[in-house]
């Protein structure tokens, strides 16, 4: 089974209380109206045998079921990073929330791909054929992908006509249309509206672009912003907004381009509002939203991971449990992990801040003066004359520029073969540059010392494999962890 759905009474129980740790967990089909709702529907509450309760939101759109206006299913949090054993669909999913069907070119909004190269080329990257990846999609989720993208495009398209004053045909790009007429089409066929029905129900003044992003509790936004803040690169990272209220912001390279978010804790809602610049180019912000679901880690079921990870640890011992915070990118990771070899977070972020101010200029995006972190090929060109630290650091650190210069995805053999990279940098530059779930850095000082402390002498595999799905989580919580 793709996606665990509780049980009906489970289900029953946590929409009538409108309980938020279930948001996006199920979605409840109303059928004497023809809607589907989130567990926390403000609306009077159906009676159950008008309901039917399903996993995903597209399942109850395949049904013809269409999302509800007053508690807007595409403002959900996802659901869990990691689905069971269905891991090419998991990954063909996220591509294609990335964009990845998306009709548009991502430089020049113009039609760049027919659906059939499209399609092949998302096989291809997932490794499978077309044909069996569309057997994937009718199996486990009742539509194809290319039904799919289009009900991603739809809820973000519907997501930016409420939450934003972007023009319409502005939006149908940003969704990732390929033309407003097929953008329109969409709309009629699933929504039985128009564009410009939503729109105008929508009370939004400001012309930039600012989203909604919910989040299940436990989720403590201001933790992991201080997680952040231990470790900011002065001019990329900020934390408080222009009205002096604490905020996460910072720079991130998406599609090529320079832009920047900044989240915003609502917490009687249960939601981040993020501001997006997208580098100018409003066509990829499907790939923007990704990156920043990412980075702050929205869609975690922080609940069910802490039970997982808890029921492994002595008695007596209870984990600090915590979100996974992502870096700007995998390269950012790695040379995150580079610096930090040998010695504390305050010199290794020291560094990280002398490398970003020897190898880029501040810009101005957006309206804000700011700092990107450098590219690999910055890196992999600059003399490092300003970081003290050893030589063969240094020019580890270029290698592995030159080496992401060349593939931005490199393997862990790849890596691995850059002289001064071991296993515990390749596993923490996974663990947060691609926010890899199941990292257990079992090579970390600390981490050793936490599991020696709680009786663990050596760490077996039988641990690792214990804790698997949530490694990472373990990792965190072990550094935050009084044993």
């Amino acid at each position: 089974m793709f996606q665990q759905l509780p049980s009906a009474e489970i289900c029953q129980r946590a929409r009538l209380s409108r309980d938020a740790r279930f948001d996006g967990l199920f979605f409840t089909g109303v059928f004497s109206t023809g809607i589907y709702c989130r567990p926390i529907c403000p609306a009077t509450a159906p009676k159950e045998e008008n309901v039917r309760y399903f996993a995903s939101a597209q399942a109850a759109a395949a049904q013809g079921l269409r999302p509800c206006l007053r508690c807007r299913p595409e403002s959900a949090p996802g659901s869990s990073p990691w689905r069971g054993t269905a891991t090419t669909l998991s990954r063909a999913m996220a591509l294609i929330d990335a964009g990845a069907l998306n009709a548009t070119d991502e430089h020049t909004s113009e039609p760049a791909q027919t659906q059939a190269q499209a399609m092949e080329a998302l096989a291809e990257r997932v490794g499978v054929g077309s044909r069996y990846l569309r057997k994937l999609f009718g199996e486990q989720l009742g539509m194809s992908p290319k039904a799919y993208g289009d009900y991603r495009r739809l809820l973000l398209a519907k997501a930016l006509l409420h939450q934003t004053s972007l023009p319409i045909t502005d939006v149908a790009f940003a969704a990732g249309f390929g033309s407003v007429r097929r953008f329109n089409e969409v709309f009629r066929e699933r929504l039985a509206l128009t564009p410009s029905d939503i729109r105008a129900a929508s009370k939004v003044q400001d012309s930039g672009i600012r989203l909604h992003l919910g989040f299940r509790p436990p989720y403590d936004f201001m933790r992991l912003r201080a997680f952040f803040m231990a470790r900011a690169i002065p001019g990329a990272e900020w934390f408080s907004n222009d009205a002096g209220e604490p905020c996460y912001g910072r720079t991130l390279r998406v599609a090529g381009d320079a832009g920047w978010f900044e989240a915003c804790l609502l917490p009687d809602k249960n939601t981040l509002a993020v501001t997006i610049y997208p580098g100018g180019r409003v066509s990829t912000l499907s790939q923007w939203l990704a990156e920043i679901k990412r980075v702050l880690d929205v869609d975690a079921n922080l609940s069910l991971i802490h039970e997982h990870i808890q029921d492994k640890m002595p008695e007596g011992v209870t984990l600090n449990t915590m979100t996974l915070p992502g870096a700007g990118s995998f390269f950012e990771a790695a040379c995150r992990a580079v610096l930090g070899q040998q010695v504390s977070l305050v010199q290794a972020t020291r560094l990280l801040g002398l490398l970003t101010d020897e190898t880029t200029d501040e810009v101005e995006l957006g309206g804000r003066r700011c700092r990107v972190f450098p590219t690999a090929e910055q890196v992999a060109s600059a003399t490092l004359e300003s970081l003290k630290m050893p030589g063969s650091r240094k020019n580890a650190l270029r290698e592995m520029a030159a080496l992401f210069s060349r593939d931005p995805q490199p393997n862990d053999q790849a890596l691995l073969a850059v002289k001064g990279v071991g296993p515990w940098t390749v596993s923490y530059a996974r663990m947060r540059g691609l926010s890899d779930p199941d990292v257990l850095l079992v090579g970390d000082l600390v981490v050793k010392q936490k599991l020696c402390a709680m009786g663990w002498t050596k760490v077996p595999d039988t641990l690792k494999s214990e804790v698997s799905p949530w490694g990472s989580y373990l990792t965190l919580a072990l550094w935050h962890t009084e044993v």
